[in-house]
This record gives C-alpha cells, structure tokens and sequence, in this order.
C-alpha cells in the first residue's frame, strides 16, 4: 500500500493543532502525515509543588520532554518528578503539553493516518561541539515524542563540510554519534526506526552511498528517499520509469516494512537543490514514479514537501490511482484477448 500525506499541518486546515491537522488529513482521503520540528529550542526550570511527584507525561502547564536528575538527562516520560529535578521544555511544543500526545497518536490510529516527524533542517553531527550535542538531544527529543504518538519513524539530516574540519573525519563523527544515538534508541525501547534523508547538496553528508554505507554499519537506521534532493544532487538523474526504479531497488533490501519518501518538484544548479516547487513545475516528474511503484509495488509512504503540501500530495494519490488503473485495464484487455483466441482454436 502507497500513502500519500503533507509535510505538516495542511495549508487549508482551520484549525492549526495536531489533532485538526490529523483529522484535515484523514477527511481528505489522505492516510500520512508528516509532523515538521523546526522549533526545537527547550528552556529549563524547577518544578512546582504540584509537579512534584507525578510523571513527566502528566504535566498540563508546558510541553516537559524530559528532566535532568543528578547531571543526568531522563527522557522516560512515565517518571516521577522529584523536587532537585531541572524539568526541560519546549515553548513551542508539537501540543501544549506532552500527555496529549498519547490521545493524538490514539486518533491518527484510528483514521489510519501514519505519523512520522522531520527534526530541524540543520543538523551537524559532525563537528562534535555544543552545537552537535544539541542536534543530537533533538533527535532524541524528537524520537520521545513519536514513540508517544506510536508514529512510524522520525526522519533526520546529519550535518554538513564545513572546511575547517578533514570530510573523513567528519563522516567519522557521524557514524560515531548516530551508533550512539540508536545506542540511546534501544535501551529507551523506543518503536520508531530513525531514517535518514538523502542530502540535496554536495556540501552536505547524505549522499546515497553514504547512508546506505551508514544503514550497513550502524543497526536499526533506515534510509529515507528524498527525491527532490536525490535529482538536485544527481544534476537530473530522474527521468524515467527505470531511473526511480533502480533507486527504489538500492533502497528497499533496507526497508523492510515500508519504505519512506518525500517529493516535490525542485530548482536545482551544479548538483545543489536551490528550492522547492509545485510538483507540475520543473523537469522532476512524479508519473514515472509512479509507473516504478507499479512495478516494484513495495509498501511505501510519500510525503508532499511541495510548497502545495496537500495539494500535491493529492494530486500524487490520484496519479498513483490512474496509473494502478491503466495497468490493470490494460492486464484485462490482455487476458481476454488469451481467452477469445484460445476460444477460436477449439
């Protein structure tokens, strides 16, 4: 099965919660949603008396994704807060507090809307300083609430060349701090797998064999197909059916429960995304994907990222739909075609 959904709350949906984006989502006959965390800034403060002694997920006045007990991050929403504890939390929280994530992913599984989450773009696990600590507590922050939404995966780039430091040295640091972070991933149990983008910049790591060498060394870490980056780093490699076909055959032995992509049409110069478009709009072309879908038929998600979102995630679902559709008309005139000349022979 496809799944088709936005990169965030759909444009024409009034209300602008989780829960209406959720349910926008499901009354447009899409069944994916893909949840965006730019705003991953967090702020500390000591609990108040009435916070002492209940877990972290029953906070009602701030969205509390984890506290600090002794030096110690303790992420485990279930918790109990203690006086000395530092309570961190997000001003701009996915909802107002964390405890109504567990009814949310209650509603999306009910209408059968798939959630997944996209930390913040920029990312820099490579350079090992304050700024790839705080990446790295996004990403886990970023894997606490998924797992509470019972969502599918949490989606992340990992960092860029900055010159100052040798590009092995810095593929190193990745591969290091990502083992460390599925290290984090397991002990905490959390369900969502971790995916990691394909890059559209040559400066940026991400390139297809450096996450699928990364998937290969580092367990329960996926690679995520993102096509618009994929053709701006590729100068325009999909074009046709054949093209995306051999990039979903690379990608699948990886997946094995379901694949997850992004698409949007793009501008791209010199192997570098310059930005994203309207699918109709530019040379990326989501009919031969589709027509590779038919053929590989893998169980995939598709995310809109176009500046359309809904729009275009829409308009992928009914192309998907015509194509699965030409295909099956076209094996039906096939086979009575058989059974007409097998009946003229008798």
């Amino acid at each position: 099965m496809i799944r088709f959904g936005p990169a965030g709350i759909p444009l024409s949906c009034k209300g602008r919660t989780l829960k209406d984006g959720i349910e926008d989502v499901h009354n447009l006959s899409l069944n994916a949603l893909g949840i965006q965390m730019v705003r991953a800034g967090v702020y500390g403060r000591y609990p108040n008396e009435d916070e002492v002694g209940i877990r972290i997920r029953d906070i009602k006045d701030d969205f509390v994704v984890e506290l600090e007990r002794g030096g110690e991050l303790m992420s485990d929403p279930e918790t109990f807060i203690e006086e000395e504890d530092g309570l961190i939390f997000m001003p701009s929280g996915i909802t107002s507090n964390f405890g109504e994530l567990y009814g949310i992913g209650e509603i999306a599984k009910r209408l059968d809307v798939h959630i997944s989450l996209h930390t913040p773009y920029y990312m820099d696990l490579g350079s090992n300083n304050d700024l790839t600590a705080s990446c790295m507590d996004s990403i886990r922050r970023a894997a606490t609430i998924v797992n509470a939404l019972d969502g599918e995966i949490v989606v992340t780039s990992l960092g860029l060349y900055t010159g100052k430091i040798p590009e092995d040295e810095i593929d190193a640091n990745i591969e290091e701090n990502v083992a460390d972070i599925m290290g984090w991933w397991k002990e905490n149990k959390i369900r969502p797998k971790l995916g990691v983008d394909l890059s559209g910049h040559q400066s940026v790591y991400g390139s297809l064999d450096q996450v699928l060498d990364l998937c290969d060394s580092v367990d329960g870490v996926v690679p995520v197909i993102n096509f618009p980056h994929y053709h701006s780093r590729t100068n325009g490699s999909l074009v046709e059916s054949e093209d995306f076909l051999e990039l979903l055959q690379q990608v699948e032995p990886y997946c094995k429960d379901r694949i997850q992509m992004s698409f949007a049409g793009v501008e791209y110069s010199d192997g570098n995304e310059r930005r994203l478009t309207p699918i109709k709009k530019g040379d990326l072309k989501f009919e031969p994907l589709a027509e590779a879908l038919c053929d590989l038929n893998p169980e995939a998600t598709i995310i809109s990222s176009s500046p359309l979102l809904e729009h275009d995630a829409m308009y992928m679902r009914i192309i998907n739909e015509r194509v699965l559709i030409k295909r099956v008309t076209k094996a039906l005139k096939e086979k009575r075609k058989a059974e007409q000349a097998a009946a003229a022979e008798e």
